[in-house]
C-alpha cells in the first residue's frame, strides 16, 4: 500500500476527537476493520487506527482532554499545506477562525465561515 499523499491540497490525516474515544475506537474497528494501536498520553491513551492488512496508520482517535480538550467533537480533516502562517493569515482574512494553535506539532485548527472545522498542516522542512 502507498504511503500518505503529503501533497499540498491532499488531507494529510483524519481524527476523532470525543469524550467517548474508548467506545469509538471500538466502533470503527468492529465497522471500518481498522487495527488499533494504542498511543500513551499521559495517563490515558488515544489511538491510532491502522490499516489490517499492513499497519499503516490511517487515522486517529483521541479522547477530548490534554491538548486535545478544546477540540471539537467529530472527525477533522487535516489538510495539507505549503505555507502555515500564511494559510491561517487567509483563512481568518476570509472570515474563519483560528480555534486551536498546535504549531509546534505542524498544524492548526481552524473554522471556515460557515463554522465547519478542519485544521492546516504543514508538513516539517
Amino acid at each position: 500500500m502507498s504511503e500518505p499523499d503529503y501533497s499540498v491540497g491532499a488531507i494529510g490525516w483524519l481524527d476523532l476527537t470525543s469524550d467517548r474515544a474508548p467506545e469509538l475506537r471500538d466502533f470503527y474497528a468492529a465497522v471500518v476493520g481498522w487495527k488499533v494501536a494504542a498511543v500513551s498520553m499521559a495517563g490515558y491513551d488515544d489511538y491510532v487506527m491502522q490499516s489490517p492488512a499492513t499497519g499503516a496508520a490511517r487515522a486517529g482517535v483521541c479522547h477530548q482532554r490534554g491538548p486535545n480538550v478544546s477540540q471539537p467533537s467529530g472527525w477533522v480533516p487535516y489538510f495539507v499545506v505549503s505555507d502555515l502562517e500564511g494559510s491561517v493569515r487567509e483563512c481568518c482574512a476570509r472570515g474563519g477562525r483560528e480555534l486551536a494553535d498546535r504549531r509546534s506539532s505542524g498544524f492548526v485548527v481552524i473554522s471556515d465561515p460557515s463554522g465547519a472545522v478542519c485544521a492546516l498542516y504543514q508538513q516539517p522542512k
